[in-house]
């Protein structure tokens, strides 16, 4: 009687099965594996019904045992050929997974190119039309201080004059700031070279810079991502970090072009920052820049150890 019960069960679990493969057959687009699947349960659930006959029909046993095999039979061919042709599905969802990658980082490249063009356009703006405005005014207040004046007067001129002076160095550092013509003309590790000089020579921080790659030149791509992501990591430290060093070596080692960073700062807390929480210190748009000319960021922090990033791009 437990038997019985227990068949009855299966056969009602197996009708569940079959009639679920069987819905799913519009959703897979009646594709012929997901078919031929579905068929196979359908057979099983025929399958455990005809093992149910003999309780019921003790004298054609032997006749439901060589039906049993024949159906059993099918059942294996519908299945083996159905997980055959299915592995195309897989390799088709691999193929579409890698084109969705694929399509992720163009368009990711594509802001960053936008980026950078807007930024050189707002550099030249700057530099081209701003700067002769200021130049300008820089001339006029320089033939009045050459006037004669009362004391009074000469004193406003000459701090208009500074303080003309001021803007025109502070476009400049803007324009080069957004679009480093040291990069442009003379390559990645001049442009981080230059920025670090300007970093030390503030006095705010001790930063030791090495390379091996001299005026290498690289993509246009991977120069520029890798120039942010130094400035944005050693901006990161002077804002966050209150850190008293930091170490930057940026060496290639055959096809891999290695960017290696560290501070002895406070330190954070990597997952936090990783998945958002914190706010206002840029790693999730360091990752991505990273990711999108194929490379790879490796970021340890802590309390005890400071701050150490590496980054690996293939060259």
């Amino acid at each position: 009687m437990i038997t019985k019960i227990a068949l009855i069960l299966s056969i009602i679990l197996q009708f569940i099965a079959a009639f679920t493969a069987i819905r799913l057959t519009k959703v897979t687009k009646y594709n012929v594996s997901w078919v031929l699947i579905s068929i196979g349960f359908v057979l099983v659930t025929l399958q455990w019904l005809v093992e149910l006959v003999p309780f019921f029909y003790e004298r054609i046993t032997m006749d439901i045992a060589v039906l049993e095999k024949w159906i059993g039979f099918v059942i294996s061919l519908f299945f083996t050929v159905g997980v055959f042709l299915i592995s195309r599905i897989f390799k088709f969802l691999k193929k579409l997974d890698e084109s969705r990658r694929e399509s992720e980082k163009r368009v990711l490249q594509a802001i960053i190119q936008t980026e950078e063009h807007e930024r050189k356009r707002f550099a030249k703006d700057l530099h081209d039309d701003l700067g002769p405005l200021l130049s300008t005014v820089k001339m006029s207040v320089s033939t009045l201080a050459e006037m004669e004046v009362d004391e009074n007067r000469k004193l406003i001129i000459q701090n208009v004059d500074m303080v003309i002076n001021e803007a025109i160095k502070s476009i400049k550092d803007i324009a080069n700031n957004l679009s480093p013509h040291i990069l442009n003309n003379f390559g990645l590790a001049s442009a981080i070279k230059n920025f670090t000089n300007k970093i030390s020579s503030s006095g705010s921080i001790n930063l030791h810079f090495e390379y091996n790659i001299f005026d290498k030149r690289f993509l246009e791509d991977v120069e520029v991502i890798l120039y942010r992501v130094s400035c944005e990591l050693i901006n990161n430290t002077i804002k966050h970090a209150n850190a008293h060093n930091i170490e930057m070596h940026l060496n290639q080692q055959g096809d891999t072009l290695l960017l290696s960073y560290s501070d002895d700062g406070i330190g954070f807390d990597v997952n936090q920052v990783i998945h958002g929480h914190v706010k206002g210190m840029g790693y999730s748009n360091i990752m991505s820049r990273v990711r999108s000319i194929k490379g790879t960021i490796d970021i340890d922090s802590g309390n005890d150890i400071g701050t150490k990033v590496l980054v690996s791009v293939p060259v």
